[in-house]
C-alpha cells in the first residue's frame, strides 16, 4: 500500500511540471506562477496507463489465441472441411473478402422465373465452364442456399437495390421492405 501511495504521490509531484513544460497554460498557474497541482491526477494517469497496457496486451494475447485456435481447426482432419467452408462463407458475406456485392436476378428454371442471387465468381475455368458465372441463391429464412453455374445472359445485375437489401429480401421470403436509397 505504501509503495502504491508513494508512486501516486511521486507522479502527482512531477506531472504538473511535465504538463507545464509541454503544454504551457494547460493546468494554469497560481499567484506565484507555479503550475497548479491537481490532487489525484497521478492516480488517474497510472490507472489509464494500466488500463491501456492491459487492453493492448489482452487484445494481443486474445488475437494470438484466436490465431492459434484457427490454425488448429484448419489442420484437424474432418473438422477442416466444415470449418474452412463456414469461415470462407462468413468472410465472403461480412468480412474483408466480401463477395456478395453483386446482387442479380437469375433465371434458372424458366424464362419468366427469376431468383435473387449474388455473383460470387465470374471465371469458372477450373470447372471447364469458361462462359459461365457462379451465382449463389440464398434460401428463405436460412443462410444455406444453392450455387448455380449460369451463362451471363441469364443474369440481370440489380443496380437500384443494395446487396444488403437484396439478401434481406431473399432470406425473408420477400416479406422485407426494400429501403429507398437516400441521395
Amino acid at each position: 500500500v505504501y509503495a502504491v501511495s508513494a508512486l501516486f504521490n511521486f507522479i502527482d509531484g512531477i506531472l504538473p511540471g511535465i504538463i507545464g513544460k509541454f503544454f504551457p497554460g494547460f493546468l494554469g498557474t497560481d499567484a506565484e506562477g507555479n503550475v497548479i497541482k491537481i490532487p489525484g491526477l497521478g492516480f488517474i494517469l497510472v490507472l489509464l496507463v494500466v488500463i491501456f497496457v492491459g487492453y493492448i496486451s489482452s487484445s494481443y494475447i486474445i488475437g494470438k489465441l484466436v490465431e492459434l485456435f484457427d490454425k488448429v481447426l484448419e489442420r484437424t482432419p474432418g473438422i477442416k472441411l466444415i470449418y474452412t467452408t463456414i469461415k470462407d462463407f462468413f468472410e465472403a458475406f461480412a468480412g474483408n473478402k466480401r463477395k456478395f456485392d453483386k446482387s442479380v436476378l437469375v433465371s434458372i428454371e424458366g424464362n419468366d422465373v427469376w431468383q435473387i442471387g449474388f455473383i460470387t465468381r465470374e471465371e469458372l475455368h477450373e470447372f471447364g465452364l469458361t462462359e459461365y458465372v457462379a451465382v449463389y441463391v440464398p434460401q428463405s429464412y436460412a443462410l444455406t442456399g444453392r450455387l448455380y453455374f449460369v451463362k451471363p445472359d441469364r443474369v440481370k445485375l440489380l443496380t437500384d437495390i443494395s446487396s444488403t437489401d437484396a439478401m434481406k429480401f431473399a432470406i425473408s421470403g420477400g416479406v422485407t421492405e426494400i429501403e429507398e436509397e437516400n441521395p
